[in-house]
C-alpha cells in the first residue's frame, strides 16, 4: 500500500492510497472513526445551593436547562489531546483513582446574566489544556443565576461513546480519471454546467480537465455529451481519501494513531492465526 499526501493541514488530510483494496481503506476508516483515543470529559460535579461573588452578592446555582444537558455538552467540547501524554485511566498506574498522567481537571464558573462557553473552561492543568474552541456554546444564565462545576476528561475511543470520537468526515472514492477526445468534443460547454465539482472548464476555448481529483463518478458530464468525447474510469486499486478533526488532535496524530491500531489488531489476528494452526 502506497500513500501520497496531497494536504496536510492542522485539522484535515486528504491523500492518495494505491496498491491497496477496498476492504484494507475501509479498514482505514474505521479505525480512524472508533480506534483513535481522544481526551473529553467524561465527569461532572456541580455545587448546588448558592453562590457568593467577591461583592457578596448571591447568585442561586442554576441554570435553564438539567444539569444532564449541560454535562452532556461539556462532553462533546474538544479537549486538546497529547497521545504522549496521557494514557488509559483504567491501565494507569494510578489504580484508575485519577492522576495528571491520565486525567484533566476543568472548573467552569460563571453568574448571569451571560453566556456560558467552551472557553470558560479553566483547565487545572495549564494553558495547554484549554478547548482551542473557546466559543462552543454551553448555557445562556439569567439574572441571578449561575454555574460552578468541576469537570474530569479522560481519554477514550469512539468505540465507547461518540463524544472520543475525534475524526469526522472520514470518507474514500475511487481514483477517478476524466478524459476528452477532442476530435469529437463540440466545446459546447453543457458538461461544464452539468458538473457538479467543477472538474472541467474552459482552456484556451476548449473544454479541459482542470481539477480531475475533484470528481465524484456521478458521470453526469458523459450523459449530457452528445458526442460522446468524454469518459470516466476509476482505478480498482487507487482512492482518494479525505477527513477532518474536531481539534483534539492533528491529522497527521490522527493518522498515525490509526495506522499504528491497524498494525496492532493485524498483529493479534495472525498471532491468533498461527495458534488454530499449532
Amino acid at each position: 500500500m502506497q500513500v501520497k499526501m496531497l494536504e496536510l493541514m492542522e485539522n484535515r488530510a486528504k491523500f492518495i492510497i494505491s496498491e491497496a483494496s477496498p476492504e484494507k481503506v475501509n479498514a482505514l476508516r474505521r479505525a480512524l472513526i472508533m480506534d483513535v483515543p481522544k481526551m473529553a470529559i467524561d465527569d461532572v460535579e456541580f455545587l448546588l445551593g448558592s453562590i457568593r461573588d467577591e461583592e457578596g452578592n448571591e447568585y442561586e446555582s442554576i441554570s435553564p436547562v438539567f444539569d444532564e444537558i449541560v454535562a452532556h455538552r461539556l462532553g462533546l467540547v474538544p479537549i486538546p489531546t497529547d497521545l504522549e501524554l496521557y494514557g488509559f485511566r483504567d491501565q494507569c498506574s494510578c489504580g484508575g483513582e485519577g492522576c495528571p498522567n491520565c486525567t484533566i481537571m476543568y472548573k467552569l464558573e460563571k453568574r448571569g446574566p451571560c453566556e456560558v462557553y467552551s472557553g470558560d473552561l479553566d483547565s487545572l492543568g495549564g494553558e495547554s489544556c484549554r478547548p482551542k474552541d473557546q466559543l462552543i456554546p454551553i448555557v445562556r444564565l439569567g439574572e441571578r443565576q449561575g454555574i460552578l462545576a468541576y469537570a474530569t476528561a479522560e481519554l477514550g475511543t469512539g468505540r465507547k461513546h461518540a463524544k472520543w470520537q475525534g475524526t469526522h468526515g472520514v470518507g474514500y472514492k475511487y481514483f477517478p480519471t476524466v478524459t476528452i477526445d477532442h476530435s469529437k468534443c463540440d466545446n459546447g460547454g453543457t458538461c461544464i454546467a452539468a458538473c457538479p465539482k467543477h472538474v472541467m472548464g474552459f482552456k484556451e476555448k476548449k473544454v479541459q480537465v482542470m481539477d480531475n481529483n475533484a470528481c465524484v463518478l456521478c458521470e453526469d458530464c458523459v450523459k449530457v455529451c452528445r458526442t460522446g468525447a468524454i469518459k470516466v474510469k476509476w482505478a480498482e486499486d487507487k482512492f482518494i481519501f479525505e477527513f477532518e478533526t474536531d481539534g483534539s488532535l492533528t491529522a497527521k496524530d490522527a493518522l498515525l494513531s490509526a495506522l499504528e491500531s491497524l498494525e496492532k489488531t493485524f498483529d493479534e489476528f495472525r498471532e491468533k492465526v498461527a495458534s488454530l494452526e499449532g
